[in-house]
């Protein structure tokens, strides 16, 4: 299978919430193209849509060194505005 159509499957299991096979589609992807920016961010995406924030912010970091271009920056920054929220009014002692 060619990376695009590898690409379009991880986005196709993510969007069908089968993260664990799309985590494991994209590991294998990076295992073999490791500078693969697209790859890294939609593994941030699979992370995102699971909130594990951290996770996701350390993928779209990779894609970001890769290629700045990337669509990974705005998504890192989302990830950290969403961590840096804070209500007081939701604040309940």
């Amino acid at each position: 299978m060619q990376t695009e159509q590898i690409l379009q499957t991880i986005r196709n299991l993510t969007e069908s919430e089968q993260y664990t096979q799309a985590l494991e589609t994209v590991e294998a992807l990076l295992a073999n193209e490791p500078e693969n920016d697209w790859a890294w961010y939609l593994k941030g995406n699979i992370y995102k849509k699971q909130e594990q924030w951290q996770q996701a912010i350390n993928s779209y970091s990779q894609a970001i060194a890769i290629n700045p271009a990337n669509p990974a920056t705005t998504m890192r920054r989302i990830c950290k505005d969403i961590l840096n929220f804070y209500d007081k009014t939701l604040y309940n002692p």
